[in-house]
Formats: structure tokens, sequence, C-alpha cells
């Protein structure tokens, strides 16, 4: 059986390198590796938005939110998930025509507020794209450990590898062409998971349904829509895909399509979590549901299952390497597409050292999540025009006060509301969230105004 599993993981790891090295452009420039421009329809898009957006993440958090919170929690998770994309559909198309030749999130940041702020939303950028691939490296080792007999930091290593060597080498377009058989795999994946995982249930009982209070669950569920959509709102990843759509129509299209099926799976993975809870398994501790569905299982369904795994983790992995060279090389004028190459090569090194230790990213996540919720109204914003540098910026300064007062306020002391915005135990809690965004958006709105009428 272990021979089994590593020959299909290593077939998966294979297939996706083959289907991105023939992706490339042969005569494409930088531009082309890292915008891939106006070549891509609304299907190829929404599929990439799906698998760009999905990672190992959704087999632990939308299931643990579900077993333990409930359907509205789950529903708060789901739309989340998708909402950047529904941004996008609606506010791509204007950014594309304020920006026809822009590349980066940074670049954006800088036609509307200039440099200073550029640099500022490059690195909460760059901060969180790091967070995201380290958690997903460390969530396939931790997976593979789990289900097989395999080493786990065998696959962190055989991932990191495989999706290196193609987005190296054909950017963004080889991560869009795996994107779309990585997200038919998935979803296949995950109905035959979920299907004879759910045929060995016993008997569901109602009386072990999540019963946590509506007001709590409300409170869990709008944490998880403002922390997950100001995050993915700063995710390079996506601010690439939408300069490379054909034209806004296409934009427009595969960004909805991708926000739909996104909020499909993240409830059917999610729905899973509240089946195990209400079928009375051991969903361990810490509670993983997913996996604790796959106890009684038979034996053969490990190695679609930890497949289903290794696609999530590599769909995620591709784009964010790309992604993370591609800010780099907006950054630093003058690049060459080698240079973009061994930017990609050298930025993983440190991620992979931290993914080999297995440690919990979780709370630098939310804080990362928690920068993001400071800046992204103001830097939507940039779109109105209105709006000013000085509103821009001392609207996200008013945001980083707004999420240190409340916890100030409850705690008595700024170290309290220090703490409180550092989420100790990896806890989310809304109150930082909401004084980030409330904080931002009133400062940003009033002084952009205010300057109008002078």
């Amino acid at each position: 059986m272990l021979y089994t599993t590593v020959a299909a993981l290593a077939a998966a790891l294979i297939l996706f390198t083959w289907l991105g090295l023939r992706a490339r452009l042969a005569d494409g420039g930088l531009d082309d590796y890292v915008t891939a421009r106006n070549s891509q329809g609304a299907r190829a898009l929404g599929l990439s938005f799906l698998a760009s957006g999905m990672g190992g993440w959704i087999l632990f958090a939308p299931p643990e939110v579900g077993a333990l919170v409930g359907p509205v929690a789950l529903a708060g998770y789901a739309l989340g998930a998708a909402l950047p994309f529904i941004v996008f559909a609606f506010c791509g198309p204007a950014i594309r025509r304020y920006l026809p030749q822009g590349r980066s999130i940074g670049e954006f940041a800088q036609a509307c507020y200039g440099n200073a702020v550029r640099r500022y939303v490059s690195l909460i950028s760059v901060l969180y794209m790091l967070c995201f691939v380290t958690a997903e490296l460390t969530a396939i080792g931790a997976i593979t450990s789990m289900l097989s007999g395999v080493n786990g930091n065998v696959a962190v290593l055989g991932v990191a590898i495989a999706t290196l060597i193609y987005t190296a080498w054909g950017g963004l377009r080889a991560s869009i062409v795996t994107d779309q058989w990585q997200a038919f795999l998935l979803i296949g994946l995950l109905g035959i998971v979920g299907f004879v995982a759910m045929e060995r249930l016993p008997e569901l009982d109602a009386a072990n349904a999540p019963s946590a209070p509506v007001g709590g669950a409300l409170g869990v569920a709008l944490t998880l829509v403002i922390a997950v959509t100001a995050a993915n709102l700063f995710h390079q990843g996506y601010w690439q895909r939408l300069w490379s759509a054909r034209d806004t129509s296409a934009l427009r299209r595969g960004a909805l399509f991708g926000g739909v099926i996104t909020i499909a799976v993240v409830a059917v993975v999610g729905a899973l979590g509240i089946a195990a809870a209400m079928s009375g398994a051991d969903l361990g501790s810490p509670p993983i549901p997913f996996f604790a569905l796959l106890s009684d299982a038979p034996a053969w369904l490990t190695i679609p299952a930890l497949v289903l795994a290794l696609t999530l983790v590599a769909s995620s992995v591709d784009t964010l390497q790309n992604a993370l060279a591609s800010l780099a090389v907006t950054e630093k004028q003058g690049l060459s597409i080698v240079s973009a190459r061994w930017i990609t090569v050298i930025l993983m090194i440190p991620v992979v050292i931290v993914s080999l230790q297995g440690v919990s990213v979780l709370r630098l996540f939310l804080i990362a999540d928690l920068l993001c919720a400071t800046a992204v109204i103001p830097v939507l914003m940039g779109l109105w025009k209105r709006m000013t540098t000085t509103a821009a910026v001392l609207g996200g300064l008013a945001g980083l006060a707004g999420a240190i007062i409340p916890g100030w306020v409850t705690g008595g002391s700024l170290m309290a509301g220090l703490e409180a915005a550092s989420f100790p135990g990896g806890i989310p809690t809304l109150l930082p969230f909401a004084g980030a965004l409330i904080g931002s958006t009133t400062v940003s709105l009033v002084l952009a105004l205010a300057a109008r009428a002078r």
C-alpha cells in the first residue's frame, strides 16, 4: 500500500508538471510571464479562480466551522471565500480601464496614490502570500503523515519542487492551465471521497448537531467574511488574472463563475463536517472532522483522499509562487525573465524550511488578514475620483488604530489592545476586524469629502 500511495502522488505531480511545461508561450516576454495579458476566456478564468483559491485549508477549516459552530458560520465562510471573486467581477473592469497595462496590486496603488502607498500595499501582499504558501505546504505534510505511512516531508518537497519547475518555466500561463485540470480533478475526487465516507457513516442524530447560539454563529460568520475577503483582495495571483482576461466581459463572467463554484465547494466540504458531528464520530483534538470521516472508510479511499489534498495544495501553491515572483518583478524595474525565474526559486527556500518544521501558522495568518483589513477599503477607493493620497494614508493608519482600540478599551491598556489584535491562541475574533474596517472607511471617506469641499 505504501508504494502504491507514493506512486499515485508521484503520478499526480508528474502530470501537473507536464501540463505546466507544455503551457509556456515560446516567444512570450516578461509581461506575458507575469500577466498572460488579454489571453484567457471566462471558463479558463473561472476554473483558475476556483483552483487558486482552494487549498489544503478547505479540508480543515470549513469542516471544523461546520461541525463546531453550524451552518450559519459555514455560510459566512463560503461567502468569504467567494466574495473576492465577486468584487473583481464588478470592480475588475474599472481597474482594467484605469490601468490597462497594469501587472500588480502595487502598480494600481501607485497609480492611485503614489510610491509610498505602493510599497506598503506590496509589503502586505507579500506577507499574506508567504503565510498562505507556508500554510499550504505545512498542510500537505501533515495530511500525508496522517493518512499514510509516507513521511510528510517528502510530500512537502515534492509539491514545492514540482510546482517550482513548471511555474518558474511557464509563468502565469502554466499556473492557469494546470488550474483548469486541477479544478476538475478536485471536484471529482471530492465527490468520490465525500460519497464513500458518507455511505460508511451510521445514522445521523440531530441531537449531535452543532448548537452554537445564533448570535455567536453570526459573529463568527461576519468575522470570516471580513477576514477572508480582505486578505484575498491582496492576493497578487487574483490581480494577475484580472489582466489575463481576454476582455472585461470574460473577466466578469469568469470571476462570477469561480465565485459560485467556490461557494458550492466550501459548502459541501463544510457539510461533511456537520455530518461527521451528527454521526457521533470522534472529531479528534484539535477537531479534524473531515479526516474523522475517513477513520472507518475502506483503506483504498486513502489514495484518492491524498491525491485530493495534493491537488488542492498544488493548485494554490503554483499560483502563489508565480504571484510572489510577479510582484517582485514589478517592484524592481529592469529585471529579466531569467531573474523572475530565480526569484521564484529563492523565495521558496525559506518557505520550504519553515514548512518542514510542521509549526502552526494560523496566528500569523490571522495577523496578516487583519493587516489586509486595515488597508483594503482605502486601496479600492482609489477608483473614486474624490479620493486623495492623504485620505488613503490616514485611512490606513485609522484602520490600524481601529484594530487595536477595541482590545484597548476592554483590556484597559495599549498592550492589551495589541495582544487582542494578535489573536492569542489563534482564535479569530470580530472586534479587531470590525474596528479596522470601520476606522479605515470612516477616515478615508471623511477626508476625501473634506478635500473636495476645500
